[in-house]
């Protein structure tokens, strides 16, 4: 008996100590949606033993997360909302890590005659013509990334045709399709989509339409129930040649989604 007690106790410090090998990301939905995370994950988890478990929000609220120490690392994609949050001492070191960009999205017939690279002129165009837009309205990187384009586009008015669904990409892409409407999208959950239904990407290659990732460990001065070593591993292999190589190595019908930059 005395040897039966013995092996539960082992065993139970045996599963003590895997589950504390894990780690909670605050992320956005694009790195889900877009599969990212199904590819990236189990490689990490393979190489070092460490589980992942992700909650998929939009930017604003992967960073509340932080704030709140409900999260031991952030993997987002608004610079200016993440160079705030360490300059609150949420974290004290933020890593470049991938970046791809947004494109907007409408009906393949192009009804306002958006079609080009310029993404402040064809919101200009979508208001004047109150065409059907949906925008994310979600505190996320590509919502933040959108009013920032529609403060530049200088219009007092969006136009009567504009609707926020305060809701992911992919649910997002799906309203824009069953309306024709256009929609601001980040090229990874695009090319992961497949209810197209009569959409196209019909704005891209503006400078201003870069979408970059960035990647920070929760500071564990303010919230000591940090997962320090697993949270620094996983930041380490991300921008390791092996993270940043699997990041590269991911594809969908043939096309890169994330181009790693964590040397930049």
């Amino acid at each position: 008996m005395k040897w039966i007690a013995g092996m539960v106790l082992a065993l139970g410090l045996a599963l003590g100590t895997a589950r504390a090998e894990s780690i909670t990301v605050a992320s956005t939905t694009s790195t889900e949606q877009s599969g990212l995370f199904g590819h990236l994950l189990p490689a990490f988890t393979k190489a070092t033993g460490i589980e992942v478990k992700v909650v998929a929000v939009g930017t604003g609220q992967a960073l509340d997360m932080g704030r709140r120490g409900d999260a031991d690392v952030v993997f987002v994609h608004d610079q200016a909302a993440e160079e705030k949050f360490l300059a609150e001492g949420f974290a004290t070191r933020r890593l470049p890590v991938m970046y791809n960009d947004f494109v907007l999205v409408g009906p393949t017939g192009d009804p306002v005659g958006v079609r080009g690279q310029d993404i402040v002129a064809a919101l200009r165009k979508v208001a004047a013509a109150n065409a059907p837009f949906v925008s994310r309205g979600d505190k996320s990187g590509t919502d933040a990334a959108e009013r920032r384009y529609w403060a530049q586009a200088g219009t007092t008015s969006k136009g009567s045709g504009y609707q926020e669904c305060g809701c992911g990409m992919g649910p997002a892409l799906n309203i824009a399709a069953s309306l024709g409407a256009y929609v601001l999208a980040d090229r990874g959950t695009w090319l992961s989509f497949k209810n197209r239904a009569g959409l196209a990407v019909l704005v891209e290659g503006d400078r201003r339409l870069f979408n970059q990732y960035g990647v920070m460990m929760v500071n564990p001065a303010k919230y000591p129930q940090v997962k320090v070593a697993p949270a620094q591993k996983f930041i380490a292999w991300l921008v390791s040649p092996q993270g940043q190589s699997t990041i590269a190595a991911y594809k969908v019908g043939g096309e890169q989604l994330f181009f790693p930059n964590a040397g930049s």
